[in-house]
């Protein structure tokens, strides 16, 4: 295993130098340790709630208070970099896409007059967004620590949600199967598959079952960045069940859309990763591709045609509906947090919103125009970006491919994002995916932290698949992208 030391080199006031032995070193390990438990404290408060929301003081939580102790060490002097390359190393595609979102969230709040709290959760899964690019770019090997971080946050919400199905846990959610909701009361509440048809639906540690799938969708594919970092069978083994787990306790949510959205990120995990090296030639990739997406296609279709839980797909017309005609009379967004409200005046009957249940029209709706157009560029600089990665064989970008893509879809009939935690999940994979990838969009210009990494840190070829560039070694590095 590669070091993280690689290419920091020993000389005057480094630990091998005379006088002052120590001090040098240990500032170097606290800008290597300080960010990843930034990290830490991020991944685990978004898997579990853990930390508390109430701020220690003035507006810091805890966890903002971790994400300013870690960018503030990524800015360190030190470690042979001057300022100029320290900034560069938070460079991504998408500086432009999150400064016109920030502006047009800055313009609803302030020229609206909304309350600035909302403001506030955005600005700090945006610099949780640069913290993590900030990690993979100082610190190459951090892709393993992320995988394996990102492991114990399925291992956590995973398990809360089979004890609850396993056990009969009451959550306030029932179902039977994927047809129709109904109340829990009078005995749904029995076994763990309920009393009769009736089903518990599963919400792990969070409040729903819909945001514990769309947490699960987001995450789930990291667990093969856990499995690459490690070389031992039985640990590997062991990485898969936990996966097996995460994959079973979406199943106990009994989410349609995070049916489709899993489904959706399994294809494009196992083409990517799997079948993609073992086609001949692009015809048969597209193959592929058409049929995978005819199956998600006929799959959400049959769900829709045969679900019967709440006529939930009228009711998200009723959303989408006042939705837009909330956005043609505020053009400049009601303001962010507010469109569940709004929306619910607007619809018709008595049914109450918390957002529009779309993520890009929830954008609309609440900061205009203008944050439309930043939210839509994010989605396809990063969608794009991690298909050219996948494109190249980054395992990286594979990962970050199928997260997307099942999230967006989710995305199109929900916002799960709407709830700070998932929102900084799709932040963090928004920053690994990023961080990935080139800053510039021609040739080789920019900076990433696949092209400054050496090959011995970067996640290794699949063992199955086939070596690239003539290698003959079945676990040769992933070719960086360009």
């Amino acid at each position: 295993m590669a070091s993280e030391h690689t290419g920091i080199a020993h000389g005057p006031g480094t630990a091998h130098g005379p006088g002052t032995a120590h001090a040098p070193g240990r500032a170097y390990a606290l800008r290597q340790l300080v960010p990843l438990i930034a990290v830490f404290v991020v991944l685990v408060d978004a898997a579990t709630d853990f930390f508390p929301d109430d701020p220690l003081t003035g507006v810091l939580t805890p966890t903002r208070l971790a994400v300013v102790a870690g960018l503030v060490a990524l800015v360190l002097p030190g470690g042979g970099q001057g300022w100029a390359q320290r900034v560069r190393n938070f460079r991504t595609r998408l500086d432009v896409p999150v400064a016109v979102l920030l502006l047009a969230a800055l313009t609803t709040t302030f020229l609206g007059g909304h309350p600035t709290a909302p403001l506030r959760g955005l600005l700090t899964v945006v610099a949780c967004y640069y913290l993590v690019v900030g990690l993979r770019r100082t610190q190459p090997e951090s892709w393993r620590a992320i995988g394996l971080l990102a492991l114990a946050g399925i291992a956590a919400a995973g398990t809360a949600a089979f004890s609850q199905f396993t056990n009969g846990t009451p959550t306030g959610f029932c179902r039977t199967g994927l047809l129709t909701d109904v109340s829990c009361d009078g005995g749904g509440t029995g076994t763990g598959a309920g009393s009769g048809d009736v089903l518990i639906r599963t919400i792990g540690t969070f409040a729903n079952p819909n945001l514990l799938a769309a947490f699960l969708v987001l995450l789930l594919p990291f667990a093969l960045l856990a499995a690459v970092s490690l070389d031992e069978r039985t640990a590997r083994t062991a990485v898969v069940l936990v996966a097996v787990v995460g994959y079973g306790a979406l199943l106990t949510t009994f989410s349609r859309a995070g049916y489709v959205a899993g489904a959706a990120g399994l294809l494009v995990l196992g083409g990517a990763y799997w079948l993609a090296p073992r086609l001949a030639d692009r015809a048969q990739r597209r193959l592929v591709t058409v049929l995978g997406f005819g199956f998600l296609v006929g799959a959400a279709a049959l769900i829709s045609f045969v679900s019967r839980a709440g006529n939930s797909l009228g009711v998200r017309g009723q959303a989408w509906n006042a939705a837009l005609d909330v956005a043609v009379s505020n053009p400049l967004g009601v303001g962010l947090g507010r469109s569940g409200a709004v929306i619910s005046a607007t619809a018709p009957g008595e049914r109450t919103f918390v957002h529009a249940h779309n993520m890009w029209l929830n954008w609309l709706v609440e900061t205009g125009p203008l944050g439309l157009l930043g939210i839509v560029s994010v989605t396809v600089v990063a969608w794009y970006s991690a298909g050219r990665a996948a494109r190249a064989k980054s395992v990286v970008g594979t990962i970050g491919l199928a997260s997307l893509t099942g999230f967006f879809l989710m995305g199109m009939m929900d916002h799960p994002a709407n709830l700070d935690r998932i929102e900084t999940l799709f932040w963090f994979v928004l920053a690994v995916v990023m961080a990935e990838a080139p800053t510039g969009w021609r040739g080789t210009t920019g900076h990433s932290a696949v092209s400054t990494t050496s090959t011995a840190s970067r996640p290794r070829q699949p063992r199955h698949g086939l070596p690239q560039h003539g290698s003959a070694t079945p676990g040769a590095p992933v070719p960086a992208q360009r």
